[in-house]
């Protein structure tokens, strides 16, 4: 089962940013995202006719790192060679990559966009690779072989067809909580714990959430005006939205979720 047909995934993440034309045009030139729509105060981008991203602006926004709210938005690529054709592009723009890492299901880049929102880059491997314990999901982060993936033929022009948001991870005060919100509340299965971080799924994915407090512990409520994340948008299965009640939830420190049906 993809991340796509799990009953409950991402769909897409807005964010508040101060200055609208310069994040909008960093995710087309370095992400390769194509416009859908715009009206002056806000923009929606995404792959073909897929919205995945929406920006909107608010230059009186203020960035709050240590608070509540976004750690990253992970974009999902079709398979590795894209992810291999992608890094190349990264380093043709010169861009400041953040790290690389193996998660064991997945491989990964991280950056920044101009307002320090986090950003992954994947490649998640073969399901069959997965291993688990018959409860959790093992992953981990050693070193990613960098000059193999490197080797991947072929030059990245823009996202490619099937790109998605994999997963997002955000950052909250305490991991208690989230659990008892995530997966108490909203029903994610707990796929896995790191020191620090939890991660939930639905549909056997290895996650299509994760919450944590290597920058926020013990962060309150998001205060009005912040810029960042503005919202996760999950696409639902009828039988999840019937069995939630509900279509917008906020977390135990304001940040939103919102769900819509799965077209």
């Amino acid at each position: 089962m993809a991340t796509s047909d799990a009953p409950v995934s991402v769909s897409r993440v807005a964010l508040t940013v101060r200055d609208l034309d310069r994040t909008g045009d960093f995710y087309r030139r370095v992400l390769g995202l194509n416009d859908l729509a715009a009206d002056g105060e806000s923009v929606t981008l995404g792959q073909g006719n897929v919205p995945l991203l929406d920006l909107r602006h608010d230059p009186a926004a203020r960035p709050d790192p240590r608070g509540a709210g976004l750690f990253h938005t992970a974009f999902l690529l079709p398979d590795r060679a894209d992810l291999g054709r992608w890094l190349r592009h990264a380093v043709a723009l010169d861009l400041h990559l953040d790290g690389a890492s193996d998660h064991l299901v997945s491989e990964a880049v991280y950056l920044r966009d101009p307002e320090g929102n986090g950003i992954e880059i994947y490649a998640d491997r073969p399901r069959s690779h997965w291993q688990t314990d018959g409860v959790q999901v093992q992953m981990d982060t050693v070193a990613l072989d960098v000059p193999d993936l490197l080797r991947a033929p072929g030059d990245w022009t823009a996202a490619p067809p099937g790109t998605v948001i994999g997963h997002v991870h955000l950052q909250v005060g305490d991991i208690p909580q989230a659990e008892s919100f995530y997966a108490g509340q909203l029903g994610f299965d707990l796929t896995s714990r790191r020191p620090g971080a939890s991660f939930y799924a639905t549909g056997g994915y290895h996650h299509h959430l994760a919450t944590n407090t290597w920058n926020s512990r013990g962060a309150g409520q998001r205060a009005p005006g912040t810029a960042g994340l503005a919202e996760v948008v999950l696409s639902a299965d009828a039988e999840s939205l019937e069995r939630l009640g509900a279509t917008s939830f906020a977390d135990p420190w304001g940040n939103r979720i919102t769900l819509a049906s799965r077209p």
